[in-house]
């Protein structure tokens, strides 16, 4: 069977692509259904794009790589897209676009747009074999217990990351990149909950607290979830990204640095209230209690000079916390690293030593930051290679 593109991979990204490409295309995935990740994401509306999504919100290699592509195909423009398909949609904080309804309804768009565009959808089909013989692509499919060959003028891998693999992640995109020379840079997974020892946070599960929260070059003002294995919530995903092994993270407990003042002001009304009571106005009082002997909180607010006070704020501003890991790819949202950009074209998305082959989404070193980046790379990237592929088949 000869096509002229096959897509490995029914994701955000392949699929935008499928959309835009035009001619005989086929997107092949293994899984039961389209489009899972898009599903589950958001908790399940979709954070399907950022209003501020820009390439300062991407990690990679190349930290210019991804601005063609952006600019090209903008939130703007994907929001049009949602809105010519009545999907209604909400702001939520920090410029996130989310499904009023279910995030299933932006798979059926894409879905749609695919079928339009006249490409073939193959469910619950795997590749068993990628060549090239010089003029056209071979690949071997296992599709419905049978082998079935293909050719294909381009293939697109499509494929994502190594994140949350009992969803079907691997690192297949790498390995087939590998295989015909590409580069790939170091791997990890990104947009993580970050672990302790064992139970250093138990007592705290559930309780959450905004924080500013600085890992190496990075700094995020948003809420920290305490759990039983360590910390999470925005704040903690968004450092996961800047993290290494070793290092320490700076918790800012008072972003405003707001807490000295308050409490002079409530040593001078009630000097007689505990400065642990004092505290839970400010902060949940379990977390109070748990950092009250290592932050030596202790006394009444009149016990308190103004030397103390203000140790306690600067201690409370620069929480240094020494992680033992991350929760890995099982519940990474994206991995960081991938096909290293400077194998591809930054317009085109395709591989500079191999025509033909081209590679977008999360399977290459681009990587956004938490709320709706990741999914808007997938859209740009997928639609800059489509356009790419359209314009090849004339």
């Amino acid at each position: 069977m000869d096509f002229d593109c096959v897509i490995l991979g029914a994701g955000a990204a392949g699929l935008m692509c499928a959309g835009v490409a035009g001619g005989r295309t086929l997107v092949i995935d293994h899984a039961r259904a389209p489009g899972e990740k898009i599903r589950i994401s958001g908790g399940g509306r979709c954070n399907f794009t950022n209003l501020q999504a820009g390439p300062g919100n991407f990690l990679s290699e190349n930290p210019h790589f991804a601005k063609s592509a952006l600019a090209r195909y903008t939130q703007w423009d994907f929001l049009d897209l949602v809105n010519r398909h009545r999907i209604a949609w909400h702001e939520k904080t920090l410029g996130q676009l989310f499904c009023d309804g279910r995030s299933s309804q932006i798979v059926t768009m894409l879905m749609e747009e695919t079928a339009r565009a006249g490409a073939e959808v193959w469910l619950q089909t795997s590749l068993a074999g990628l060549s090239h013989d010089g003029a056209r692509f071979r690949l071997s499919l296992d599709r419905e217990g049978a082998r079935v060959d293909v050719t294909a003028r381009a293939v697109v891998l499509a494929t994502g990351g190594k994140s949350i693999p009992k969803m079907g992640a691997t690192g297949l995109a790498y390995d087939l990149a590998r295989q015909f020379g590409l580069r790939v840079t170091d791997t990890r997974p990104a947009l993580v909950p970050l672990t302790f020892t064992e139970g250093r946070f138990t007592p705290l599960a559930g309780v959450s607290v905004p924080v500013r929260i600085s890992a190496g070059e990075a700094a995020f003002e948003e809420a920290m979830l305490f759990t039983h294995r360590g910390l999470s919530g925005p704040a903690i995903l968004q450092a996961s990204s800047y993290w290494r092994e070793g290092a320490a993270v700076s918790v800012n407990l008072d972003p405003g640095a707001r807490l000295a003042g308050a409490l002079r002001a409530a040593r001078a009304q009630a000097g007689r209230v505990a400065l642990t009571t004092a505290l839970s106005a400010h902060f949940p009082a379990r977390f109070v209690d748990h950092i009250a002997a290592d932050f030596g909180v202790a006394g009444k607010l009149a016990d308190q000079s103004d030397r103390r006070i203000d140790d306690l704020c600067a201690r409370l501003s620069d929480w240094r916390l020494t992680p033992a890991g991350s929760e890995g790819y099982r519940t990474a949202e994206v991995t960081l690293g991938g096909i290293a950009t400077d194998e591809l074209s930054s317009q085109t998305m395709e591989a500079r030593k191999v025509p033909g082959l081209f590679a977008i989404g999360e399977a290459v070193d681009v990587t956004g930051w938490l709320g709706g980046y990741n999914f808007q790379w997938a859209w740009s990237s997928g639609h800059a290679a489509g356009l790419a592929i359209r314009a090849r088949l004339g």
